[in-house]
C-alpha cells in the first residue's frame, strides 16, 4: 500500500519546476510572441494566396513590378538631375575663374594705358626743357622755363595731383606735414612757420608730405 501511494503522489520538484519562470535569455514568452507574429503573417499570406484567383495574383504581381519600375525610373531621374547640377556648378566655377582673370587683365591694360598716356604728355614738357637749355648762354631762358613749369603743373593737375603747401600760421597736420625743425617766428606757437619743401597728394592719398618748420 505504501508503494502505491508513493507512485501516485506528484513530486514537489516537478511542480516547482513547472511553476518557475525561465531566464530572460531563453524566455519562452518572447520567442512565442515572435513566432506567433511570423506565423500570423505567413498564415495571412497563405490565406490570400489560397483565396485569390490566378488573375488576381497576376494583377498584384504586375502592380508590384510596375511600382518597382517606377521607383527605378525616379531614381534614375534624380541621379540625372544630380549629375546635371554638378555639371552646372563646375561650369559656374570655371566661368567665375575666367571672369576674375579677364577682369585682372583689363585692370592691367587700363593701368598700362594710363601710364603710357601720362608719359606721352610729359614728353612735350621734356622737349620744352631741352629747347630752353639749347638757347644761347646769353639768352634769358627764365620765361621758357616758367612756361614749361606751368605746362608741367597742368599735366599733373589733370592727373588729380594737388600741391600740399600750407600757409604760415596754419595748424600742423601730421598726416600731410613733416616737421623738419622748430624755429623762432612771428607766427603763433606750434603752427607752420614756413614751407621748406611742398608736398603732393592725389585724391585722398598723400604721395609726399610737405616739409615744414614750426614756430616755437
Amino acid at each position: 500500500m505504501t508503494d502505491d501511494a508513493d507512485a501516485t503522489e506528484p513530486s514537489e520538484s516537478a511542480e516547482s519546476a513547472a511553476d518557475e519562470p525561465t531566464s530572460e535569455a531563453g524566455s519562452p514568452s518572447e520567442s512565442a510572441t515572435e513566432g506567433a507574429a511570423a506565423g500570423a503573417v505567413g498564415e495571412e499570406l497563405e490565406a490570400r494566396v489560397e483565396d485569390a484567383s490566378t488573375e488576381e495574383l497576376a494583377r498584384e504581381i504586375a502592380g508590384l513590378r510596375d511600382r518597382a519600375a517606377t521607383a527605378e525610373r525616379e531614381l534614375e531621374t534624380q541621379t540625372d538631375e544630380i549629375d546635371d547640377l554638378e555639371s552646372k556648378l563646375k561650369r559656374k566655377q570655371a566661368d567665375f575663374q575666367n571672369y576674375k582673370q579677364r577682369t585682372q587683365r583689363q585692370q592691367e591694360d587700363l593701368q598700362e594705358r594710363a601710364t603710357e598716356d601720362l608719359v606721352e604728355r610729359l614728353l612735350d614738357v621734356r622737349d620744352n626743357l631741352a629747347r630752353a637749355l639749347s638757347e644761347d648762354t646769353d639768352a634769358d631762358i627764365r620765361p621758357g622755363v616758367e612756361s614749361t613749369l606751368a605746362e608741367f603743373d597742368r599735366v599733373l593737375a589733370e592727373e588729380n595731383l594737388a600741391t600740399i603747401e600750407p600757409e604760415p600760421g596754419s595748424e600742423v597736420d601730421p598726416q600731410r606735414h613733416e616737421v623738419m625743425m622748430r624755429i623762432e617766428s612771428d607766427e603763433p606757437e606750434d603752427t607752420v612757420a614756413e614751407v621748406f619743401r611742398p608736398g603732393y597728394e592725389m585724391g585722398e592719398k598723400v604721395l609726399r608730405p610737405a616739409q615744414i618748420t614750426v614756430s616755437e
